[in-house]
């Protein structure tokens, strides 16, 4: 049950970032638009997730579950009947209202069902291969849809999967709670969903505007008025939603910062990548899901090999590896251009998944080993927190990479193909305003085929500027890594939100601290 539950939350990540080109066409969406697509999901699982996971502990994780299924459901019927960018927000945004109810609860609902410290380590590998499965086959389930159909009926799967599991539920998961352990801590949720949708906000529309417009200087003073308020609120409270006493430990601060700054560059180079499949290879989603599954594969087949690794090596030398491995296929990826062939890119991407897969093996075990026991449930939920707020900064940071980047150059790719004057400007203004998908809307006569050629030229530029820029982010993280990581606290702590001090999976326990 929680399996399928952790798969019904993370369906949603792929099978919409494949299928972004399609949408763009389709509702005529700027890349800035389209950045919120993802956004809009991620955003609240990132605000959300940790007070979920309090929500489950006070008035029963059964409920909350059962919550975040109808959630999950009710955002995928708003988006399959979606005639505009704004409805398909709403949509997304009550999908990861939902996400960030099951992710917590799932784990919780393991560690109640399976008491055993090592059988429930085989339960938590299950929920981890359903996630990345999910992340695996998304691609394929869009391709194979848009085939046939329109983009909406991508989220058609999702709803009566998660209606099954919500009837199913009833009789078969019994409820848990911990009533007297925590309490809802209202102002550090407020603060905290404040400064992260403001954020976004201010990165996403400055990009496609300009960081001086007043909105958007507006947005980002209250983002970093509203981080300090949250620090501010949480050192007070006396039920915390996340103890600031966490970032005491060096082990912890490097793999909170090494998870937002990996899945900030994974998130948004999903994002950037399927508008480069769609709009400068002219793929089908389908040919697209299946380059973009050579990622998410690799970490579902190694999985056995990661865990199997994680407890004959240290966590720091698998996680400052992995993303080592990660930044150098980023870099090797700036060779590509508009006529790449499936071989060429297939291996980097294999390595891409390979790095990543090796990486995150062991970043949640190791957070959690570096605190004290009464404090295990919160380091992972906040681990968690800060994986989905890089999601969320992902595609709009590397989106707006990208559209200033290709802006930039496309007057010198439509000047080299003949392109110029008037004819030039009002290409360039169309993609500045409109999106890259507006030049093939215009109508330039016979200089169609030549804007076109220009504009993937451009896009390009951009595609590796985001590449680099990753890389740089991932060099940065693997320094953290190993500076950090060099001497982890202790070994026995829990890994799953809600799990009690004694009971981590071994895997676990023995993944960090040599």
């Amino acid at each position: 049950m929680a399996c399928v539950g952790v798969f019904v939350a993370y369906l949603p990540v792929t099978t919409v970032s494949v299928s972004l080109p399609a949408i763009q066409r389709a509702l005529n969406a700027s890349t800035s638009e389209l950045s919120w697509v993802s956004s809009a999901f991620v955003l609240p699982v990132a605000a959300l997730i940790l007070t979920a996971g309090v929500f489950g502990d006070v008035h029963g994780r059964k409920k909350v579950f059962q919550a975040g299924l109808a959630f999950c459901a009710l955002g995928a019927a708003v988006s399959l009947s979606a005639q505009s960018i704004q409805t398909l927000w709403v949509g997304q945004a009550l999908s990861g209202m939902g996400s960030a109810a099951l992710l917590p609860m799932t784990l919780a609902l393991i560690s109640h069902a399976v008491p055993d410290p090592r059988e429930r380590g085989k339960f938590i590998g299950l929920w981890a291969t359903s996630l990345m499965a999910a992340l695996a086959v998304g691609p394929l389930i869009a391709g194979v849809i848009l085939e046939q159909f329109a983009w909406r009926w991508i989220f058609l799967l999702t709803i009566p999967v998660a209606l099954l599991v919500m009837g199913l539920a009833v009789p078969l998961l019994d409820d848990s709670r911990a009533p007297g352990s925590r309490r809802l801590d209202w102002p550090g949720q407020i603060t905290a969903a404040i400064a992260i949708t403001a954020l976004v906000y201010g990165v996403i529309e400055g990009g496609a505007s300009s960081f001086t417009d007043t909105p958007v200087m507006v947005a980002l003073t209250v983002g970093v008025a509203g981080l300090v308020a949250f620090v501010l609120v949480e050192r007070h409270s006396e039920s915390p939603m996340l103890d600031l006493s966490l970032f005491r430990s060096p082990a912890f601060t490097a793999t909170t910062v090494v998870i937002l700054i990996s899945f900030l560059g994974l998130i948004g180079f999903f994002f950037v990548l399927s508008l480069y499949f769609g709009m400068v290879q002219h793929l089908s989603t389908l040919d697209a899901g299946l380059r973009m599954l050579m990622v998410t594969l690799v970490p579902v087949v190694l999985g056995g090999v990661f865990g199997r690794l994680s407890r004959r090596v240290s966590a720091r030398v698998l996680i400052t590896g992995g993303l080592l491995v990660t930044a150098g296929t980023l870099l090797a990826l700036t060779t590509i251009d508009a006529d790449t062939s499936f071989g060429s890119l297939a291996w980097r991407l294999a390595l891409l998944g390979l790095g990543l897969g090796t990486a995150f093996t062991s970043i949640t075990a190791t957070a959690v080993a570096s605190v004290p026991h009464r404090l295990a449930g919160m380091a992972a939920a906040g681990n968690n927190a800060f994986r989905q707020v890089g999601g969320a900064l992902g595609p709009a940071v590397l989106g707006t990479l990208l559209t200033t980047r290709a802006v930039d150059a496309l007057p010198g790719h439509l000047a080299d193909t003949g392109i110029g004057g008037p004819a030039s400007g009002r290409i360039v203004s169309a993609v500045d305003t409109g999106g890259f998908g507006a030049v093939a809307r215009m109508d330039l006569g016979p200089a169609r085929g030549r804007a076109l050629e220009a504009l993937a030229e451009a896009f390009v530029d951009g595609l590796h500027l985001c590449l680099v820029v990753s890389a740089v982010l991932m060099l940065l993280a693997a320094a953290l890594s190993a500076i950090l990581l060099r001497r982890p606290r202790r070994t026995s702590v829990p890994v799953a939100i809600g799990t009690k001090p004694d009971s981590t999976p071994a895997a676990a326990q023995e993944a960090v601290g040599r």
